[in-house]
């Protein structure tokens, strides 16, 4: 169980990552882009971390509060987790 939620949390991510990258590239070259509700979907599915860093990274969607605050959300449900799994789960 352990292993499948830590498995679940890199996923989420890296996707979300790599993801942001991406969306970025799209509205530099006027392509099509991934929905916002995508991206933030995924931050408060406990992918907040790699969002922030890929924010910061690509200077994306840096001026949007409700992204900064998904991002939030979405590392405080992964410290809550990892809390969670170091003190409850047995790690």
């Amino acid at each position: 169980m352990v292993n499948i939620l830590l498995g679940y949390l890199l996923v989420v991510n890296l996707f979300l990552f790599c993801l942001m990258g991406f969306d970025k590239y799209r509205a530099i070259h006027h392509g099509w882009r991934v929905p916002e509700a995508h991206l933030l979907g995924l931050a408060m599915l406990g992918g907040g971390l790699g969002g922030f860093i890929a924010s910061r990274l690509f200077h994306h969607k840096t001026r949007k509060i409700y992204f900064t605050l998904a991002f939030a959300l979405g590392m405080l449900e992964l410290l809550i987790v990892l809390w969670w799994l170091v003190f409850k789960g047995g790690i």
